[in-house]
C-alpha cells in the first residue's frame, strides 16, 4: 500500500533514494509517484510544483 506524503521537504528527501517515478497529471493537478527499494510513495501537487521536482532528475520518470 502506498503511502501519501504531505510536506514537500519528506517528498524531497524520498527522491534521493528514488528507483522509478511517475507523475499522473489530471488538469492543474499532479501525483507524483515515487518507486523505492522498500515502498511507494505519493505527493499530490500541483503541475508547476511537479515539474520542478522532477527536473533534473538522473532516475526514470514516466509521465502519464
Amino acid at each position: 500500500m502506498p503511502s501519501e506524503l504531505k510536506s514537500k521537504e519528506d517528498f524531497t528527501k524520498i527522491l534521493e533514494d528514488a528507483t522509478e517515478v511517475r507523475v499522473v497529471r489530471d488538469g492543474d493537478n499532479a501525483k507524483v509517484k515515487v518507486r523505492t527499494k522498500d515502498a511507494l510513495f505519493t505527493f499530490k501537487t500541483t503541475t508547476e510544483d511537479a515539474d520542478a521536482l522532477i527536473k533534473g532528475l538522473k532516475i526514470p520518470v514516466a509521465e502519464y
